[in-house]
């Protein structure tokens, strides 16, 4: 198992994504999600509320340099692209990259790391967490 595979997270709560609130990519994420979770299944934890930073370092996330999001689902903690197909096949009519995790992690990751390691100068940065709208602040922990 390497650091970044799926982890037994049995006290967390299921359907928790946690994000970098202040990367705009990110936040587009969460947005896209909130727009297609039509179950409202999924909840969003941003890693610089205090929460956010305390999940992260359970499961060794730099709270300070995040270089993965994460999501809990059905008991267990997915990282790096393992959380996105994990995501995105819960969704509905996203079943299809479910098939995508045939692709081993060690060809997805990198994929995966070079966009977070460019999040920023890519699609920018915000001083601030996103603000939901008041209908959706109930799925922000």
């Amino acid at each position: 198992m390497t650091r970044w595979s799926p982890q037994p997270a049995p006290d967390e709560p299921d359907g928790l994504i946690l994000f970098d609130g202040v990367c705009i990519f990110c936040s587009r994420w969460v947005r896209f999600v909130i727009n297609r979770d039509t179950e409202k299944r999924f909840r969003f934890l941003p890693i610089q509320s205090e929460a956010g930073q305390a999940l992260a370092v359970r499961y060794g996330i730099d709270p300070e340099a995040p270089q993965t999001n994460a999501v809990v689902l059905n008991g267990r903690i997915h990282f790096k692209s393992d959380a996105a197909l994990t995501v995105l096949g819960a969704l509905p009519g996203m079943m299809a990259f479910r098939g995508l995790k045939v692709v081993p992690r060690l060809l997805r990751n990198p994929v995966y790391d070079l966009i977070a390691r460019n999040r920023y100068a890519i699609f920018g940065r915000t001083d601030a967490c996103m603000i939901p709208s008041p209908e959706d602040r109930k799925r922000f922990l």
